[in-house]
């Protein structure tokens, strides 16, 4: 499919974070008030993003290294990274609304973040500068149709020895249909699953959807290293986890930040994690 076939679905994709934003700002889910207020609160997801990155860090640190937060919403973790001492900290969404958002979280934050719209698959015509680490997380590549301009971009706005990661829900709960165990839908990625939903993942969020209509994607192992591999980059680890930070099937259980397969349940994947990176110069 061509670039113009996509408009049509990202327009009502863009729409929908539009108003999952202004209900998130609102949510317990996010808790804006409580993390702007206290200046050492990082989210629970940048925590669970950090376990993964940190080994792969030149210093387990990202103190002092320029980051770059690929499809941020409303910026609560991409004020985490800064506070964990990231510098030059820019955060991009398509969402303008997001973006709105997220910038007067940072502004009572007092925290020196940029942010730019764009999508995520073209970053690196949006933005010119080049970082050291680049991370997206949780609920993010299911909304780009395709990966191979993604990885592309990613490739350019590293600086060479620089360090990629994602983590996201794992594939396999797309044919879940993030609703049982039984298997209802595709695994690959043939097309977009386009369905129709007044709420969002936060608490307070039923009916407050106007423009409820999503498109996402599914995007397989094989596509994800395929277009990372293609792109110059080199995977350096690939994890699969049997829990993740929302209750993506019914009947998980709450536990320390996680939700996790309830005990004698078939032991199956819900997130993974992959850390890439630009060779060296």
């Amino acid at each position: 499919m061509s670039e113009a076939d996509y408009h049509s679905e990202l327009t009502d994709n863009q729409k929908n974070w539009d108003d999952r934003a202004k209900v998130h700002m609102a949510s317990d889910f996010y808790g804006v008030d409580q993390l702007v207020a206290d200046p050492h609160q990082i989210t629970t997801t940048v925590q669970h993003d950090f376990a993964v990155l940190k080994p792969w860090l030149p210093q387990q640190t990202v103190a002092n290294l320029s980051l770059l937060h690929l499809q941020c919403h409303i910026g609560t973790d991409t004020l985490s990274w800064q506070r964990l001492g990231a510098t030059q900290v820019t955060g991009l969404d398509f969402s303008p609304q997001s973006l709105v958002d997220a910038r007067e979280i940072a502004r009572r934050a007092d925290a020196p973040i940029t942010y730019v719209q764009g999508d995520a698959r073209f970053a690196s015509q949006k933005i010119q500068t080049q970082f050291d680490v680049v991370v997206t997380s949780m609920g993010t590549i299911t909304w780009l149709p395709e990966l191979t301009s993604w990885a592309q971009s990613i490739a350019a706005l590293l600086k060479a020895g620089g360090t990629f990661m994602i983590r996201d829900d794992h594939p396999f709960l797309n044919a879940l249909d993030f609703e049982s165990f039984i298997v209802h839908a595709d695994y690959f990625n043939d097309g977009a699953l386009t369905y129709e939903q007044d709420s969002s993942y936060t608490d307070h969020s039923e009916h407050k959807i106007q423009h409820t209509v999503n498109h996402n994607w599914n995007h397989d192992f094989q596509e994800l290293m395929t277009a990372l591999l293609a792109a110059g980059l080199t995977v350096e680890f690939l994890g699969e986890y049997p829990r993740t930070e929302w209750p993506a099937l019914p009947d998980l259980i709450q536990r320390d930040g996680w939700y996790e397969l309830p005990e004698g349940a078939p032991q199956i994947p819900l997130t993974f994690a992959l850390v890439a990176r630009k060779p060296s110069a």
